[in-house]
């Protein structure tokens, strides 16, 4: 490393450093793991890239899929071959030196509209037999890694349900996994996509055997009667009657020597209402501890209790050590929407840093009993601004709409924690940030973590539902009451927060087509597998514009809430841009040693802007980092576009290379015949963004 880079490092960091030369270092030179192994830790000591030469990279090698859209995979790569999902959801292997198409799985007469982040790998003890496992809609297929054939001993014929071991009568409902399960010795450990809503099933963590799809274990997110946590919820909650979910979505981490599976949960369904659901609810919300092999509990720490907010734990977490009062820790870090980094000792689950138990506002909605306290880190500080810290001068002074937006702000609740009500709630961090499923990168043996925020506002609201039966269309209120939230109730969409609209689309898709996008979802849409055909032919008939029967009372009282969820809506200004003041994006270094940052500088640039001679604004970002050993940050996924490489000890800027499509994807670091490698997937779409169909490999000239 050059002396000008040594001595630009925290002393605190430098001293680590040097008490660590002579530990036993891991192997960190591979990729055959989603982000980088299962400490997730999203690092390498691969070292031919450096500081000189890092300005020299250029693109080697481009793959193009053979469908355009949302790629958010991690790519994984093992004995030279590099494993990847398309757009569309269909399972590649590429020549991890050419970008050369092996072999492709799935049937592309039938195009999953959904998203993967990547796939698993698995191989037998003796090394004969080597498995990629990858999900397609609701099916779990392991697939011969040489040959992409599906291997017909797993399960019926290649494939499991990923409904095995869930409730019976959620056997139809919505669920897919949009992250790629977590392999630990023969078992895999599935996340799940469920329906965020009241038909939501119970998202139960199950692990299952890589040779034959067997059910192996299974742990209840939502406690049957008798089980640990069955009293924080309503008594009928394990029912899963308008009560469900609390499942893993984000990814799950492993200590391998210790045999630990690491789970973070997300939110009970519905997100927004938890009148049916009154208690903590656990565990929902949760980082939990399992035995890898049995599903045990060993420990558990909730993180928001009763979640009125949809805040999700949206990354895996990292395993990493720490020094503490001048002892050496084998932590587990959790980042979280809200902007905080909890740490915990891996083995016992104590906080490494104090959490208070803060009191928050309580709900006004009848029948709804908000949890009077949330737990909030004393260390180390959000790395995302809060709602409550903002004030007139954070309105965007760019807004040319700015006094309307300022007008909104004032009457919006800005109390962190304050629970959805009938007037405004300015949700900042908001429903996509401040961190995301990219995940923080660490460095394993120094305890610090590098975790890129989004800092985009949404107005949350609820409305409450005319109790009073009126009639009406009843495709119209099967529409209301399933889509009005994302695509408006006029249909007009809100394009800005990424919802299209739907007026027209009868002329872009036949019934046919309308039926299958409503059962299956499309990107991050759920399916709705939980209507009945009378509900989904009727939304099809108000979509094109057909006239529908006359609803009874009968409808109004299965189909109408008390209260319902507004609409996801961005708090932006009349250009389309942040209503909030930049920065709209950061990367943020934090020593966990001490719980104080290293740097924070600002990720993306606003071209509109940037033409007008504004400083760097910042921008959303999906994807996350990941670092080296010798110092460099990689990340690509911010809505600009672009590739960049930092200086990992101060923030500095050391390249930015403009990618064919946005990349929300995180990349993967590789080498291959001693020539070390970079690979990013370049979908675009998500945010409003040019379609793109590439996966990019960055290396030195030869």
């Amino acid at each position: 490393m050059p002396l000008k880079y040594l001595l630009t490092i925290p002393l605190t960091t430098l001293f680590f450093l040097i008490s660590c030369t002579n530990a036993q270092k891991k192997d960190y030179t591979k990729w055959e793991d989603y982000l980088g192994g299962l400490e997730r830790n999203q690092y390498s000591t691969l070292s031919q890239i450096n500081f000189d030469n890092v300005r020299d990279l250029e693109v080697v090698w481009t793959y193009e899929a053979p469908d355009s859209g949302q790629m958010q995979m991690n790519p994984i790569v093992v004995d030279g071959i590099l494993y990847g999902v398309t757009a569309t959801v269909q399972a590649f292997a590429l020549n991890a030196e050419t970008g050369e198409e092996l072999w492709r799985f799935g049937d592309p007469r039938k195009l999953w509209h959904s998203t993967s982040r990547g796939v698993a790998y698995w191989e037998s003890e003796d090394g004969s037999d080597k498995r990629i496992l990858h999900t397609m809609g609701p099916h779990l297929y392991a697939i011969d890694a040489l040959t992409g054939e599906a291997i017909a001993s797993f399960g019926d014929n290649g494939r499991i349900s990923l409904h095995t071991g869930l409730p019976e009568h959620g056997k139809d409902k919505f669920i897919v996994s949009n992250t790629p399960g977590t392999v630990f010795e023969n078992l895999i450990y599935m996340p799940m996509r469920l329906d965020e809503g009241a038909t939501a099933i119970a998202g139960y963590l199950r692990a299952f055997d890589t040779r034959t799809g067997e059910l192996v274990w299974t742990f209840h997110n939502i406690p049957l009667p008798g089980e640990y946590g069955y009293e924080t919820w309503s008594p009928d909650a394990y029912l899963n009657i308008n009560v469900g979910a609390a499942n893993n979505w984000a990814g799950m981490s492993v200590d391998t020597e210790e045999g630990i599976l690491y789970v973070p949960t997300g939110s009970a369904a519905p997100d927004f209402w938890g009148g049916d659901r009154i208690g903590e609810n656990l565990f929902a919300n949760t980082l939990l501890a399992l035995d890898a092999r049995t599903g045990e509990r060993i420990w558990h720490y909730q993180l928001v209790h009763h979640d009125l907010l949809d805040r999700d734990l949206p990354a895996p977490p990292n395993l990493l050590t720490v020094t503490h009062n001048g002892k050496k820790i084998k932590a587990v870090s959790q980042t979280t929407k809200q902007g905080y980094v909890y740490l915990f000792d891996r083995y016992t689950g104590e906080p490494l840093f104090d959490i208070e138990e803060v009191p928050v506002p309580p709900s006004t909605l009848i029948g709804e009993e908000a949890w009077p306290t949330q737990p909030i880190p004393v260390k180390p500080k959000a790395f995302a601004r809060l709602s409550s810290e903002l004030g007139d001068d954070d309105v965007s002074p760019y807004a040319p709409n700015r006094e309307e937006l300022l007008e909104l702000f004032r009457r919006s609740d800005k109390r962190d924690f304050a629970p959805p009500s009938t007037e405004p709630l300015l949700l900042f961090p908001g429903y996509d940030g401040a961190a995301e499923w990219g995940g923080a990168a660490a460095v394993p043996d120094e305890g610090i973590i590098y975790v890129n925020s989004n800092e985009m506002a949404w107005i949350l609201q609820m409305e409450e539902v005319e109790n009073e039966f009126k009639p009406q269309a009843f495709g119209e209120l099967a529409y209301s009451n399933n889509c009005a939230a994302c695509h408006g109730a006029n249909r007009e969409g809100n394009p800005q927060s990424g919802y299209p609209a739907l007026l027209g689309i009868d002329q872009k898709y036949d019934n046919t087509t309308l039926g299958s996008l409503i059962e299956s979802g499309k990107g991050m849409m759920p399916g709705f597998t939980h209507l009945k055909d009378e509900e989904k032919s009727a939304i099809i008939s108000f979509l094109n514009n057909e006239e529908t029967r006359m609803s009874t009372p009968d409808d109004f009282d299965k189909l109408a809430p008390r209260y319902r969820h507004m609409g996801y809506n961005k708090f932006l200004d009349s250009n389309g841009l942040p209503g909030i003041s930049p920065p709209w994006g950061t990367m943020t270094a934090i020593d966990l040693n001490s719980g104080e940052f290293i740097w924070q500088v600002v990720l993306g640039e606003t071209d509109s802007l940037r033409t007008l001679g504004h400083p760097q604004t910042g921008t959303e970002s999906y994807g996350g980092p990941v670092i080296t050993e010798n110092g460099l940050l990689f990340i690509a996924g911010t809505k600009d576009g672009y590739f960049r490489a930092y200086n990992r000890f101060t923030g500095e800027l050391l390249l930015e290379h403009k990618l064919p499509a946005p990349a929300f994807a995180t990349p993967a670091i590789y080498e291959v015949n001693g020539k070390q490698y970079i690979a990013v997937a370049c979908g675009g779409e998500k945010l409003n963004t040019e379609y793109g169909k590439q996966v990019v490999a960055f290396a030195l000239p030869d």
